[in-house]
């Protein structure tokens, strides 16, 4: 496919509007998206159609009144976006076997490479600290594992993993709910900005269309579609997470979830999705395991937690627990893993250093919290 036929079909994009996939498909009767241009100039459209197609053809007709196909399509691609088609080689092959396939998928960056595994990591937006932690175990996991990671660039765990495995060398691909010229949330425009550059960005909207929230539910089934298994990491009972998660059982794809606590909220969704049968997400190195097979990259894939602390610092950072700890409970469970003494003094020393690093947290007095730096 050229990109003179490149050109038309963005501008049939356009011109339908968003969310008419099924009026798109109605359209090709009618002939190629040239075809159809010439007979939306000459207002021909609208007289072949009947109800709200008619309306649809009649906004697509007062629409393409002064636009300019070329210049318009030059515009985009000079702005670093291209659109890959489902007839074209480089249309990703995981997303052909889905049903409600995008017409067209707009991207900047790269998409995922077709010969390496790909996994979505999603979750809640307002997540726990346990949740940005264990996404950015997982984050960091996949990247060193050579796994390329997808999600919807969104607040909370989508973010964090997704930042982890790129901060890792990773790769991984933001599916949007607007315009891939768009970044949304704005928060994450450094998270964005590091996707343009080694990884991707990608939506089936054009450019320019801003974020809806309508348009965020039918995103999830090219998060789930992009990849080979989806990991749910914190997700309440009734939430956004878990219709991705529903369109990836629809595609065949492998679920896993985190477990956590009975009485937390955001982990009532995992536990039910364990229940019903998902996978149960223990650490990453299980999962990789189980996903990859033989597994070769287990010595890589040392815990996240000790990589940027060494020596008494890290031990004591690998004991902290998101729930308080008194510094005795603390000097207990050091002795008892690490069988060797240690005196409180010099422990409170330490744990007050990883309080000032920003590791660790004091709370009511002599009682300490892990916390993830992000």
């Amino acid at each position: 496919m050229n990109e003179e036929e490149k050109a038309y079909i963005h501008w049939l994009c356009q011109a339908a509007g968003t969310g008419n996939r099924s009026f798109l498909r109605s359209l090709e009767a009618f002939g190629t998206p040239r075809e159809l241009y010439r007979l939306t100039v000459r207002g021909g459209l609208s007289g072949k159609l009947s109800g709200r197609c008619k309306e649809k053809a009649a906004r697509m007709e007062q629409f393409t009144k002064g636009y300019d196909v070329a210049e318009s399509y030059e515009r985009m691609v000079k702005r670093g976006i291209r659109l890959v088609t489902q007839k074209e080689e480089a249309y990703p092959k995981r997303l052909l076997k889905i049903s409600d396939k995008p017409y067209v998928l707009y991207y900047a960056g790269s998409l995922p490479a077709e010969g390496k595994k790909a996994v979505a990591l999603v979750g809640a937006r307002e997540c726990t600290a346990y949740g940005r932690y264990m996404a950015a175990q997982f984050g960091t996991a996949l990247a060193r594992a050579g796994v390329q990671l997808v999600s919807g660039m969104a607040r909370g765990i989508d973010c964090v993993g997704q930042e982890s495995a790129m901060k890792e060398g990773g790769y991984s691909v933001g599916v949007l709910g607007c315009g891939a010229d768009i970044c949304y949330p704005r928060e994450n425009r450094e998270l964005y900005e590091a996707l343009l550059e080694r990884g991707g960005v990608c939506s089936e909207y054009p450019p320019g269309v801003a974020p809806r929230a309508v348009f965020f539910p039918p995103r999830n089934r090219i998060i789930s579609g992009l990849s080979d298994a989806v990991l749910v990491i914190e997700a309440r009972v009734k939430s956004g997470t878990l219709i991705t998660v529903d369109m990836a059982l629809e595609q065949g794809r492998e679920v896993y979830a985190l477990p956590g606590r009975v009485t937390d909220p955001l982990s009532c969704g995992c536990n039910r999705l364990i229940r019903q049968g998902a996978g149960l997400l223990a650490s990453p190195e299980e999962f990789l395991e189980e996903f990859l097979g033989e597994y070769q990259g287990r010595e890589k894939c040392v815990q996240t937690e000790l990589i940027f602390l060494e020596g008494i610092r890290g031990e004591l950072f690998s004991l902290l627990d998101f729930t308080p700890l008194p510094i005795q409970e603390l000097q207990r469970r050091y002795e008892e893993k690490y069988q060797k003494a240690i005196a409180l003094p010099l422990l409170f020393k330490e744990v007050l250093e990883l309080c000032a690093d920003g590791h660790a947290g004091q709370v009511a007095g002599n009682y300490f919290v892990k916390i993830i730096k992000t």
